[in-house]
């Protein structure tokens, strides 16, 4: 991945840091976590800032994309269609398996569920980058991902955790065109009709991007620190479990089906990071939380993503470490 034409190399450097920021966030959050209590009491324009910050985001990865990036998903199509058919049976599965073999009380196991339904993230691509990855198909697959997610998502929350309490599929599904839809397709649609000017802005939109996805996480942290503390045992374990199974298996099923080795990383990064950003997003909305007539089981529901966002970058730079020190393709 070449950095954009024009952009200041302490960008590009702060951007494939991203894993170190999350981290970092955090342990801040976590220390003094009166420090993020204003983003998750905050609102703009009647909507909570959050979600407003999640669409930012959104907006961002729009403004990066173009239309030859919907070409190379037609260039690539098996690639592309084994690696998003994983991310939404895999990951789901997995995130139910984890729920029932540790015993996880309803918030958490409708969280982990919902976080384990979510697209890959566009941090995905920066480790794909660093792993010697094919970060061509990376973008096709966060892109297919994230448009097939707007549906998915939400009937897959609601077949799954539905076990664990009604989820209002219709509610989860407005939410992901408002957060998600609205936002790419206009940022596609200002990279399209008004390139220059949306290239200057692109330059600075991942730092952007990181900045809201580390005070998401960490408001996220900050504000459940006690409930955490409560069932980190379980809950650490269990979430563990969700992504290392992610990434084992998006990177042996590839192998079984003959890929090459970079199309094999670049799928097991892919399936095994989440968008635990728009999965603590979807979490905290009010009508999400309605959904529980427990206000403590409510707010359990966005942790398994706060912790879900360490876990899956920590994981995938350590392994696009391994991996860039082990060459390339077969």
């Amino acid at each position: 991945m070449s950095e954009p034409v024009g952009q200041p190399r302490w960008i590009a450097l702060a951007t494939n840091l991203f894993a170190v920021w999350t981290v970092l966030g955090v342990a801040w959050a976590w220390l003094v976590p009166g420090h993020f209590a204003w983003i998750t009491g905050s609102q703009i324009a009647g909507q909570p800032l959050i979600s407003v910050m999640l669409g930012v985001i959104m907006l961002g990865m729009g403004l990066t994309l173009t239309l030859e990036d919907f070409r190379k998903v037609l260039a690539m199509p098996r690639c592309v269609a084994a690696g998003v058919a994983l991310q939404f049976t895999v990951m789901p599965l997995a995130g139910v398996l984890a729920a029932w073999a540790f015993g996880l009380e309803q918030g958490l196991a409708v969280g982990i569920i919902l976080v384990a339904c979510c697209p890959g993230g566009t941090a995905s691509n920066v480790v794909a980058y660093l792993a010697r990855a094919n970060v061509a198909l990376s973008v096709a697959m966060t892109l297919c991902s994230t448009l097939v997610a707007i549906v998915a998502t939400p009937l897959l929350t609601g077949w799954l955790g539905g076990v664990y309490v009604e989820i209002d599929q219709w509610s989860l599904f407005r939410n992901m065109v408002a957060i998600v839809l609205i936002p790419v397709v206009a940022g596609v649609l200002l990279n399209t009709l008004f390139p220059h000017a949306t290239r200057q802005v692109a330059l600075w939109s991942p730092l952007v991007s990181i900045l809201a996805i580390v005070l998401i996480v960490g408001a996220i942290v900050g504000n459940s620190k006690t409930l955490i503390i409560e069932h980190a045992g379980v809950l650490l374990l269990a979430v563990f479990v969700l992504h290392a199974t992610g990434f084992a298996l998006g990177w042996l099923a590839p192998r079984l089906l003959g890929f090459g080795r970079a199309e094999e990383r670049t799928i097991s990064i892919e399936v095994g990071m989440q968008n635990s950003g728009l999965g603590a997003s979807l979490a905290a909305q009010p009508s999400f939380a309605a959904q529980f007539a427990n206000p403590l089981q409510a707010a359990l529901a966005p942790v398994p993503s706060a912790i879900s966002s360490v876990y899956h970058v920590v994981i995938g730079s350590l392994l696009a470490g391994l991996w860039s020190r082990s060459g390339g393709g077969r």
